[in-house]
């Protein structure tokens, strides 16, 4: 599914406009994103958190030259699915 087809879809169960369901959709990823920058975590009840981890610095190697690097630590956002909604995505098949 695009983004199209998600605004599209929004629009349709919320009988909201496609313009107003995109700017909603917008607004809602920016607020997460936003969360996620400040290092707080964002939990929506019965579909699931996203959370920011941190990776350490680590050691690694050019898979063409085998050549060892050095990874710089990172963050990275992280997706765990509630279990009302892994249940509901089990239930299709």
């Amino acid at each position: 599914m695009t983004k199209a087809e998600l605004v599209d879809a929004i629009a349709k169960s919320s009988k909201l406009t496609k313009a107003d369901s995109e700017k909603a959709l917008n607004a809602a990823v920016e607020s997460v994103v936003a969360a996620l920058k400040q290092g707080d975590s964002v939990r929506l009840v019965g579909f699931g958190t996203f959370e920011v981890v941190k990776r350490a610095a680590r050691k690694g190697r050019n898979p063409q030259t085998g050549k060892e690097i050095q990874i710089k630590a990172s963050k990275s956002p992280k997706f765990k699915p509630g279990k009302t909604f892994k249940e509901a995505v089990n239930a299709g098949k």
